[in-house]
């Protein structure tokens, strides 16, 4: 009648089963993953007690028989125990070879040859995989000092006043940091380097053998602190109105074949600026 469309049903047809299906049962019954997996551990060399100790660093804790019964048929591994296997035996990117009916593209020279190569493409560092960034990178602004504080001839330092304001990531930056200070010379070799950023705390007090920022002489440096007995011509000046005899500062410098330490004189202006942080 007018206005009523008359609909086919379609038929829903099974689809044909392809040629060369994979079987299970029949794969099971021919132990094709155990005997692929007894192949691949035999062509690197392991026992099966090695292979177990090995499985052991992916999270499989088997004994050394349960994993031969793989081998033989007897048992099969989960999903987990043979992805760990894959992995283990380097075959994760070869899964169609436990397959019946595989014939690989390389004798088992070849296949030894792949590996060599695969592995020196690994050890060269220069084809891993770039990390996808899956979290937010917190940036703060820290101040660094134009002037670099001197790890050998010594500069200007202005006491923070002059700065410029950097961005660092977050975790680069010490929690405790007030200033940046870059490093200039050599004289910190081989800890702290030419153009290097050091994280300061500012103090005016350090430990002996902390290394600090110090102004001496209009001059930074950036160097170990130490004391010594006051030497002879200056223990006056650093002992007080009771006899007790302070120790006299001295600079020290992890290049010391280069560098000598610099004994801090009495008469001349000296002032801890902060403490470089670790």
């Amino acid at each position: 009648p007018k206005g009523i469309i008359n609909m086919k049903t379609k038929s829903l047809k099974t689809p044909a089963a392809p040629t060369g299906k994979y079987d299970a049962a029949e794969e099971r019954a021919e132990n094709i993953v155990g005997s692929r997996i007894a192949a691949a551990r035999k062509l690197r060399g392991l026992s099966i007690a090695s292979f177990t100790e090995t499985l052991k660093e992916y999270g499989v804790e088997l004994t050394k028989g349960a994993v031969g019964k793989w081998e033989t048929g007897e048992t099969v591994p989960s999903i987990y125990q043979f992805l760990a296997a894959c992995s283990a035996l380097d075959m994760d990117d070869r899964l169609s070879s436990y397959k019946n009916g595989f014939v690989p593209e390389l004798n088992e020279e070849g296949l030894k040859k792949v590996e060599q190569y695969k592995h020196d493409l690994i050890c060269s560092g220069n084809y891993r995989p770039v990390p996808k960034i899956s979290q937010f990178i917190r940036m703060i602004e820290m101040p660094v000092a134009d002037l670099p504080a001197a790890a050998g001839t010594g500069n200007l330092l202005d006491d923070g006043e002059s700065c410029e304001m950097l961005s660092f990531p977050e975790d680069r930056v010490h929690p405790r940091a007030d200033i940046g200070i870059r490093v200039s010379g050599d004289s910190m070799e081989p800890v702290f380097h030419d153009g290097q950023i050091v994280w300061v705390e500012k103090c005016e007090e350090l430990h002996p053998g902390e290394t600090g920022i110090f102004l001496y002489d209009g001059k930074a440096y950036i160097k170990v602190y130490g004391e010594q007995e006051p030497e002879d011509n200056v223990r006056d000046d650093y002992t007080d109105s009771y006899g007790t005899v302070r120790p006299q500062p001295v600079l020290i410098s992890y290049n010391s074949e280069k560098y000598d330490p610099i004994v801090v004189s009495p008469y001349t202006p000296f002032r801890i600026f902060g403490r470089v942080l670790g």
